[in-house]
């Protein structure tokens, strides 16, 4: 048996036996990695492009990073920054979170679903459930508010 992966068995178990409740997720979360955004920046067409074509998709994606905040209120409300027309601008949709850890964010429009990975206290990865192939992994840092002097 390969022991590299009883480290990711044990987190599934224990995230089967214990569904996470929205409250868990209360406060603001920010996205700092991104499978998908590994995967182009290892790619031969990025790694072959002109440093400032680099420089500019390094940009783009320094911008979705920052500007990717994930914020969970009471009840069932999800606060989101999307992007129409270049600018940065707040939504507003509710979630649902399935026993089996599947967030459910719904937009008005559509829904989009996402597997609850793993959740700590300053971490949150979760796994977007499509029928293409997968975007990856995203995970995101808790941001804690600063105190107030």
């Amino acid at each position: 048996m390969n022991l590299s992966i009883i480290p990711t068995l044990l987190l599934a178990i224990s995230l089967q036996g214990n569904p996470v409740q929205i409250e868990e997720l209360l406060g603001k979360w920010q996205l700092v990695y991104f499978e998908a955004i590994a995967r182009l920046k290892n790619s031969p067409r990025f790694q072959n492009s002109s440093p400032a074509m680099k420089a500019d998709l390094d940009y783009k994606i320094k911008n979705r990073l920052e500007n990717t905040v994930y914020q969970f209120v009471e009840g069932d409300s999800l606060f989101y920054n999307d992007y129409q027309n270049r600018d940065v601008v707040q939504k507003r949709a509710k979630i649902e979170i399935s026993p089996d850890n599947v967030l459910t964010i719904f937009d008005g429009k559509s829904s989009r679903k996402a597997k609850i990975v793993s959740l700590e206290e300053d971490k949150l990865v979760l796994e977007p459930i499509s029928d293409g192939e997968g975007a990856g992994k995203l995970t995101f840092e808790r941001i804690i508010p600063e105190k107030k002097k």
